[in-house]
């Protein structure tokens, strides 16, 4: 039989059986019952795919960058409904904020119901706003100067008009429609699609965080959707983080043992690895001085002997 077939892909080189998948995807989708985080699956040439809704958490410390238009979308408006236009963007806007906004950022999300339309009404860069302001003249001093400044928020992501830039909270989350044949570059890619953000893939990562601190990378060959299958469905204790690739950092587990705890304690563990450090130091000088000494002492004696001869 094919391994397509009784096989899932972890990577582009490891594979898990497909009967361990359904196992896990049972405790998967009972976890989200009721919801539409539960996953789907399907055979598609005779190869098994998982699908449905993957959280991702904003991780990024630097602004990202929104494209000037949405795909070939023209943005005109007449002096007669540009008012009515920018009123009903700025009401909508507002409304996709509170839902974000108001959830306190430690609260499991698991409770997400319906993934973000790809839908929402985008923010535009300042070149194609600006094209709104000048379209409407009725506006006075104060309006345009409150509209200029205004930061609508999309889902919790706030976009700035001065410097055109998209800034998620971080630790807020949102979710993408992938499958289990989609890898970490394809998902990335959807991602930054989906919110029209300018920046490449290639400058983000994707990260496994885990409740004890360790962190562990995505791979670009690897499988996001079935990777969180494997690690369980509670985001409380693993999730998937993205963050920049110039500043994001693997924690391997002994690693992440350490992290909560305070300097001083810390201090204290190294004084005692140097100390088992000294002690090892000295019993391996001694073992081989003692090695040395032996050696020497049996050339000496050869030495002897050949004189005699």
């Amino acid at each position: 039989m094919d391994e397509s077939q009784t096989h899932v892909k972890l990577s582009e080189e490891k594979l898990i059986l497909k009967s361990d998948i359904l196992l896990l995807l049972r405790t998967y989708n009972c976890y989200h019952e009721g919801k539409n985080f539960q996953l789907r699956t399907r055979e598609e040439d005779g190869e098994f795919i998982l699908e449905g809704l993957l959280n991702i958490y904003w991780g990024l410390r630097r602004p990202i960058r929104l494209q000037m238009h949405d795909d070939n979308e023209r943005f005109r408006l007449n002096r007669n409904d540009s008012s009515s236009l920018i009123k009903q963007f700025t009401e909508e806007a507002n409304n996709n904020s509170v839902g974000s906004e108001s959830r306190p950022a430690g609260d499991d999300v698991s409770g997400l119901e319906e993934e973000d339309s790809p839908q929402l009404l985008r923010t535009r860069s300042d070149a194609s706003f600006m094209r709104v302001q000048r379209s409407s003249n009725t506006r006075t001093a104060r309006d345009l100067h409150r509209l200029r400044s205004h930061r609508f928020s999309i889902n919790g992501h706030f976009y700035n008009h001065k410097t055109s830039v998209f800034t998620p909270a971080y630790g807020s989350v949102t979710n993408v429609r992938v499958n289990s044949s989609m890898t970490t570059t394809q998902v990335l890619n959807l991602l930054l699609h989906k919110f029209r953000v300018e920046n490449k893939a290639e400058e983000f990562v994707l990260y496994m965080v885990h409740e004890s601190g360790e962190r562990t990378r995505l791979r670009d060959g690897e499988y996001p959707l079935v990777a969180r299958v494997l690690y369980g469905p509670c985001e409380k204790i693993s999730k998937i983080l993205i963050t920049e690739v110039d500043l994001g950092e693997e924690v391997t587990y002994d690693v992440a043992q350490y992290i909560k705890f305070e300097i001083p304690v810390l201090d204290s563990f190294v004084e005692k690895l140097k100390e088992e450090e000294e002690r090892e130091i000295n019993k391996l000088t001694k073992k081989y001085s003692a090695l040395k000494s032996m050696i020497q002492h049996q050339l000496e004696g050869k030495d002897h002997t050949s004189d005699r001869v």
